[in-house]
């Protein structure tokens, strides 16, 4: 698979690049954005833990590429995505790890970012199946996921360890690549939409 180390992807306002410690200020205000650490579901560091959360993101490489998501408007860090799983040999990769401020939740950027990570999976990357997964109780990321296309591969049952020492079920989505043009086609279409 291509070197991510200097990808940075930009559309509708939303740029994506590779995150590093010099976003550490701008995830913990996004974070402070509904203080999104208290959500038992969701892998958001608590402010304290913000440098430490872009540490091991980046000591993940190369199974795991990290990117801060900015408003290109303004310069600021509104979120994080990554690329994770990534499997070269079978042309795998999943999207994770995401998480915007609440006020950035259920507008445009999810879609956005969404978009580009996918197109560039599949048509720069040649990837043949890109994956996401999200807790069982997590029903908003469900419908998000759901809302773009990907098809529901199943449950992993008891599979992963939550903030509070609980374990969650996961559930797995996918897109294949024959999937992606009528994927694509839609996010465009929601994206014109608004």
């Amino acid at each position: 698979m291509k070197d991510l180390a200097n990808c940075t992807l930009e559309l509708n306002g939303v740029r994506l690049e590779p995150l590093g410690l010099q976003h550490a200020a701008g995830l913990r205000a996004a974070a402070a954005d509904g203080e999104l650490w208290k959500l038992r579901i969701t892998s958001v560091p608590e402010p304290h833990e913000t440098d430490a959360y872009i540490q091991a993101a980046l000591d993940m490489r190369p199974s795991r590429f990290a990117f801060a998501v900015i408003d290109a408007t303004s310069n600021t860090v509104i979120g994080t995505t990554s690329y994770h799983d990534i499997v070269p040999a079978i042309g795998r990769v999943e999207i994770g790890y995401t998480w915007y401020a609440r006020s950035r939740q259920r507008t445009s950027v999810n879609t956005s970012c969404k978009l580009m990570l996918l197109s560039h999976a599949f048509d720069t990357l040649d990837c043949a199946v890109v994956g996401f997964r999200t807790d069982n109780f997590n029903y908003t990321s469900q419908a998000a996921i759901e809302r773009l296309g990907a098809k529901k591969d199943g449950v992993l049952r008891h599979h992963g360890l939550r903030r509070d020492g609980t374990v969650r079920d996961t559930v797995m989505y996918s897109i294949t690549r024959g999937e992606w043009p009528e994927v694509r086609a839609h996010l465009r279409y929601r994206l014109q939409r608004g």
